[in-house]
């Protein structure tokens, strides 16, 4: 089935080329120049605005084709390809399966963990380690059950053995859990990525109930950690000879990660994070750094919209490339968008939107975020990952329990 949407145009044009402000400009001039000249210079911004909006990106992109590869997956969270160009899927219950090229998806893959499949904790996020081809080595995360129904959002590792359409999970073995363990059902995180020498970075969410402990260093509440692919500890973590800190520590101040991607050129760790009432954020996330949550946000308390900390910038505190207020997005998946299957868009960085429901592009000189552009306005679904396939083009997993893989074409 294949269905077409068009993209809707930016919602914000540099202020160089906004009619109003330049109408006002005109309007306070007129009062000193002929009416002549005064005329001259409306038309003349009349034209300038025009030919701005004419430039925009949107008003020059082809239509965009989503194409459904897989439907009536349960609440999926993640995709990874593997090498042969079929997709490793979680759904949140629990479930592990791979999704072929003509949307055949097989019965899950035995072995997963037992998970806390509860609100917005389950079976997360899935990688594969970046010597997959030698090693068979998949990562994901998940909400590990504790005692009196706590949990923590944990690493598991295993090797997938076996012919394509036959795989199994191999030495299933849990290498990393949050500590504490939290009697809650939200903010759960969380997404992987591999640094370049093969160590994992993991998002961490503050448990919604947890956020002071966000910016407390003996614990992993509200943090980003990085471990070796057994579980260790890289011995330059910046966090390690610190009093009462966690080795495992890469970051902190985090409300709740749900998206995680390294520059292609760069290397660096790209989020996206989940802001209250207001207040998501995209950010380079660095070693040793204080992202300032619950201290310093943008966003609010849900209903009575009253301040949470201060809005910044603030000494000691990381402020985010880019925010979103008053109304959330609520970013999830990332991915830095490398193949020139979509002209002009390569270097872009897309990110996948729950609550607005919209795949957003963001253009970007260096760090600095140029331009926001979304698309897929009309495909009604919450977008939960974002990953470019081998093939170059950019695939969606929706959320729900009727939820699909769509593949973006143009």
């Amino acid at each position: 089935m294949t269905m077409q949407m068009t993209m809707q145009m930016p919602t914000t044009m540099p202020t160089t080329t906004q009619p109003t402000t330049q109408t006002t400009t005109a309007t306070t001039m007129q009062t000193t120049l002929p009416r002549r000249a005064a005329a001259l210079l409306l038309a003349a911004t009349a034209i300038v605005a025009a030919t701005a909006m004419l430039a925009t990106p949107a008003a020059a992109t082809a239509k965009l084709k989503p194409v459904i590869v897989a439907r009536g997956l349960v609440n999926p969270w993640a995709l990874a390809f593997l090498p042969d160009g079929r997709m490793l899927v979680t759904e949140k219950p629990g479930r592990l399966r791979i999704v072929d090229a003509q949307g055949r998806i097989s019965p899950p893959l035995a072995g997963v963990p037992p998970v806390a499949n509860v609100g917005q904790c389950g079976l997360l996020d899935v990688a594969l380690d970046p010597k997959f081809a030698d090693n068979r080595l998949v990562y994901w995360t998940f909400a590990e059950p504790g005692s009196g129904g706590a949990n923590s959002t944990a690493v598991a590792r295993a090797r997938l053995e076996g012919e394509a359409g036959n795989e199994r999970l191999a030495d299933v073995r849990v290498i990393f859990s949050q500590v504490p363990k939290v009697e809650s059902r939200q903010h759960c995180g969380s997404r992987i990525a591999f640094d370049r020498a093969g160590h994992l970075w993991v998002g961490l969410g503050d448990r919604f109930s947890r956020k002071d402990s966000a910016q407390i260093t003996d614990n992993h509440i509200g943090k980003v950690v990085r471990i070796a692919g057994d579980g260790s500890v890289p011995a330059d973590n910046p966090f390690i000879g610190k009093a009462g800190a966690r080795p495992e520590l890469w970051s902190i101040g985090h409300r709740n990660i749900q998206g995680l991607a390294v520059h292609p050129v760069t290397g660096e760790l790209w989020a996206s994070e989940h802001g209250p009432q207001g207040g998501d954020e995209i950010n380079v996330v660095e070693g040793g750094r204080n992202y300032g949550w619950p201290l310093v946000t943008y966003g609010r308390n849900y209903g009575s919209g009253t301040v949470i900390g201060e809005e910044g910038p603030k000494a000691g505190i990381e402020m985010p490339l880019k925010h979103w207020v008053p109304v959330s997005v609520a970013p999830s998946g990332l991915a830095f968008l490398t193949s020139d299957r979509y002209p002009g868009w390569k270097g872009s960085l897309m990110v996948g939107t729950l609550r607005a429901q919209t795949l957003v592009r963001l253009t970007l000189d260096g760090r600095r975020i140029t331009g926001e552009e979304r698309l897929l306005t009309a495909l009604g679904h919450r977008i939960r990952d974002v990953r470019q396939g081998p093939d170059g083009w950019i695939y969606i997993v929706t959320d729900g329990s009727e939820g699909q893989i769509i593949r973006i074409e143009r």
